[in-house]
């Protein structure tokens, strides 16, 4: 029998991803100046790792997904045959344990944080804290809260997450901020993004040198 290869058209496709990813590319342009690695946590449809790595060929792009959703993901990597994307690997912040992925220099998401459960997002600073080198940077873009200053959209959306799971949500900068400090992470920037989104620009701040002994 014959191999019949995929294309484009016939590959899961989210709409939003073609939407947001020229936007998102922008900000990771005017960061991302330096060869470097970048995980992607929840790659999805794989259309922003092939957007950026075909833009971006300096950076060796790893994208993730659950394990479920790597055949799609990685048929689309694969039909790209670009050089700096490499297949992807399984990953699930809530299954806890070591990541695959160490040492990488960057880290990018998108549209994940109101998707897991808080939870999971604790899981995901605490796995990035151990896998980025010191120094690293951790993109985070969706929409985010802000108290009074929140837009309307995001918080229709948040009662729309809530009313079908009430473990996702719109997750609150307020909480966010203790949260990524708390492992090590220091707010750098809020760039905002269509849509009343926002891309998040953390930095993962080195270790304090150990005391010497006396």
């Amino acid at each position: 029998m014959n191999r019949i290869e995929p294309d484009s058209a016939s590959l899961p496709w989210a709409p939003a991803a073609d939407e947001n990813k020229q936007a998102i590319l922008t900000v990771l342009q005017r960061h991302l100046r330096s060869p470097a690695s970048v995980l992607e946590l929840g790659a999805g449809t794989g259309q922003h790792a092939v957007h950026f790595a075909t833009a971006l060929p300096w950076l060796r792009w790893l994208a993730s997904e659950l394990p479920a959703l790597l055949p799609g993901l990685a048929a689309r990597l694969a039909l790209a045959g670009l050089p700096n994307l490499p297949p992807p690997c399984p990953l699930d912040v809530l299954a806890g344990g070591e990541w695959p992925v160490p040492g990488v220099d960057h880290a990018y998401t998108a549209n994940t944080a109101h998707i897991l459960p808080w939870r999971g997002v604790i899981a995901l600073f605490a796995g990035l804290a151990r896998s980025l080198r010191p120094d690293g940077l951790f993109f985070l873009y969706g929409p985010v809260l802000d108290g009074p200053a929140s837009a309307d959209s995001n918080l229709r959306f948040d009662a729309a997450l809530r009313a079908r799971d009430p473990l996702q949500g719109v997750r609150e900068l307020a909480d966010l901020l203790p949260l990524a400090k708390a492992h090590g992470f220091e707010l750098l920037s809020i760039e905002a993004m269509p849509r009343d989104n926002v891309t998040l620009i953390w930095r993962l701040r080195p270790a304090p040198p150990a005391a010497l002994p006396t």
